[in-house]
């Protein structure tokens, strides 16, 4: 994975994997990725932190 090209507020796996197609092409047709699965099931637990707001 590579957390540096990661946005700010985005999970580095979930970004990777959207992003990536060689990721899933080892998958069959209608196979779920279990990375996505665990991740869709459990949460992003890796999130690239935000900066702060200055809006106040």
């Amino acid at each position: 994975m590579t957390g540096k090209d990661t946005p700010p507020g985005e999970c580095p796996q979930c970004w990777e994997h959207a992003r990536n197609r060689a990721i899933h092409r080892k998958l069959r047709p209608r196979e779920d990725c279990p990375q996505c699965v665990d991740h869709m099931t459990n949460g992003c637990p890796n999130r690239v932190p935000k900066k702060k707001s200055s809006w106040w």
